[in-house]
């Protein structure tokens, strides 16, 4: 059954990557090679559910308990999955497995009060990139394609209520997402 939810997940994750590369290829938006700027908000919040997926890879690869001890043992605010140092187009360590609102924010749209999209994304893009910024807030306003929020969290919890009822700060998601996980395989072997 956990298993079941974990694949459901990241069949989830996979289609909204997918919407993700289709309006980036159609807006031309891109984040700045190894920017990572939004992954600094110390109070980014997820669900227990969004991290699963990480939760089971960490187990399945004998690093649970290791990432229970590392977060655990800080009091960090930002997201123990932030690694600042590396090279590369971004700074997130475990890209493959980062929370919805990781994949969501900068090229996402939000309904508002009247029902209407708004594009949803970072203040770099809207200024280094304002051209291309203007053109995808007014192909969202026109009703073109774009991954929408809500429907992505509703997706989520249409898969397991009870892990998504709730958001933490980001670390405490993922730590008790390993709980989850370490839980349902303390009484199946």
């Amino acid at each position: 059954m956990l298993l079941e939810k974990v694949r459901a997940v990241e069949e989830v994750f996979e289609k909204l990557d997918q919407e993700i590369a289709s309006f980036q290829t159609a807006t031309a938006l891109h984040c700045g090679w190894g920017c990572g700027k939004c992954c600094f908000k110390p109070d980014i919040e997820a669900t227990i559910l969004e991290f699963l997926p990480f939760a089971h890879y960490l187990y399945t690869n004998n690093l649970a308990f290791e990432w229970l001890d590392k977060i655990n043992g800080s009091d960090a605010a930002l997201c123990h999955i932030l690694n600042p140092t590396q090279a590369g187009a971004g700074l997130c360590s475990e890209y493959k497995h980062r929370g919805l609102i990781c994949r969501l924010f900068g090229y996402s749209a939000r309904t508002n009060k009247y029902g209407t999209r708004e594009l949803v994304t970072c203040q770099i893009i809207k200024t280094e990139q304002t051209e291309n910024f203007l053109k995808a807030e007014a192909n969202v306003a026109a009703g073109e394609p774009v991954p929408v929020m809500n429907q992505f969290y509703m997706q989520l919890h249409a898969i397991d209520f009870e892990l998504t009822r709730e958001f933490f700060p980001i670390n405490e998601a993922i730590k008790r997402a390993i709980e989850v996980i370490l839980h349902y395989y303390a009484y199946r072997e």
